[in-house]
């Protein structure tokens, strides 16, 4: 959400590309991507329902077992484990956002239930939301919520960037424990509220509207839950119920998770455009791909992250039906194809690009 997104509006000064070429749709690659994955595009409640379970209740036994081991490196490997355990399964909030309800019945209710409201990340926060992302004409412009010229602005951006995340479970408890009932109260704060601390952005211009229909009752539930969850855990470790050396334990694990997103979010595109509407081969293009035979981006972009190009160019496909529709591109299109351009190795020249492009204001391009 957009409660620490304003520090990182762009500089004024910042520089624009020089000799930016606009480029024209290669409708061979979309016809061709298309084509050979019609037959993916249904999800597979079996492969939701596994994946997601298994990484929630690893995730909270890891957390479970730091929070009885209370130091040493029986301490610190649970907490990795629950770090990346809980992050797998969080990540399906993306799922939640593109696929519908009705293909995989009861799986948004239970995984607010078990994890966004635990976790108070409602996937209300991103549904109505990450969609305006993927609109067409709103992709990297001031419309978009999820963009913003990171590699055009200053190098310090991008610790703020990533400290922002560290604090977000203490943002989210406030809002939640405080701001929630406080806002009931009060029409103008609720407001503010909504449009403000209600939505994954990190856009600070972004405003968004009040929910509507089926949303707006989804959203009066699950945030009223979590306000419930979020008072008691702030009552709960105020007056001593809560261990405090477990609720910090389980706050450091919620900050680990959230720190991970970011990283990764960092490199999910080439955050070079400044406002312009791009053809969807441009967007692409501005996207990351990282695929096999590398093994950490399965841990770092998981839940089919690590082809978050291919997902710009194919939204509709479920996430367990990527890597199969990658292999058939590649092996489809030439060694000249525009697919190439979105693929990139790993994490390292992803941030270090990045990086660069902070500190001359003026990337060059990182592909190939």
């Amino acid at each position: 959400m957009d409660m620490t997104a304003n520090a990182l509006a762009p500089a004024d000064d910042a520089l624009p590309a020089q000799g930016r070429v606009r480029l024209a749709d290669d409708m061979a690659m979309i016809r061709t991507a298309a084509e050979l994955t019609r037959d993916l595009n249904a999800p597979r409640p079996a492969i939701y329902w596994a994946d997601f379970g298994a990484s929630a209740v690893i995730g909270y036994g890891a957390m479970a077992l730091a929070i009885m081991a209370g130091s040493g490196w029986p301490l610190i490997g649970s907490a990795l484990l629950s770090i990346l355990a809980l992050y797998r399964a969080g990540s399906f909030i993306h799922e939640l956002t593109h696929i519908k309800h009705s293909a995989v019945p009861g799986f948004r209710t239970v995984w607010n239930l078990t994890l966004g409201i635990p976790m108070l990340i409602p996937s209300f926060m991103y549904e109505g939301v990450h969609s305006l992302h993927h609109a067409r004409t709103r992709y990297g412009t001031a419309e978009d919520p999820e963009y913003l010229p990171l590699a055009l602005m200053k190098p310090w951006t991008l610790p703020v960037f990533l400290i922002a995340s560290t604090l977000a479970p203490i943002a989210l408890l406030f809002r939640y424990g405080v701001l929630t009932p406080l806002s009931l109260l009060i029409p103008r704060l609720r407001v503010m509220v909504v449009e403000r601390y209600s939505s994954f952005a990190i856009n600070p211009a972004f405003r968004r509207r009040a929910p509507e229909g089926e949303l707006k009752a989804f959203w009066a539930w699950t945030e009223g839950l979590a306000c419930v969850w979020a008072l008691g855990l702030i009552i709960g470790a105020a007056s001593g119920f809560i261990p405090l050396a477990g609720f910090l334990i389980a706050l450091g694990i919620t900050s680990g998770t959230l720190l991970l997103n970011q990283v990764r979010t960092l490199v999910a595109h080439l955050w070079e455009n400044e406002g312009e509407v791009l053809t969807v081969t441009e967007q692409y293009l501005d996207s990351v791909n990282v695929p096999p035979p590398a093994f950490l981006p399965e841990l770092w972009a998981p839940v089919g992250l690590r082809y978050h190009a291919l997902h710009h160019l194919l939204p509709g496909l479920p996430y367990h039906a990527l890597g199969e529709a990658h292999r058939r591109i590649m092996k489809a299109v030439g060694a000249d194809s525009t697919y190439h351009g979105g693929n990139y190795s790993g994490l390292p020249a992803l941030l270090g690009g990045l990086i660069k492009g902070t500190m001359t204001g003026a990337p060059a391009s990182r592909r190939g």
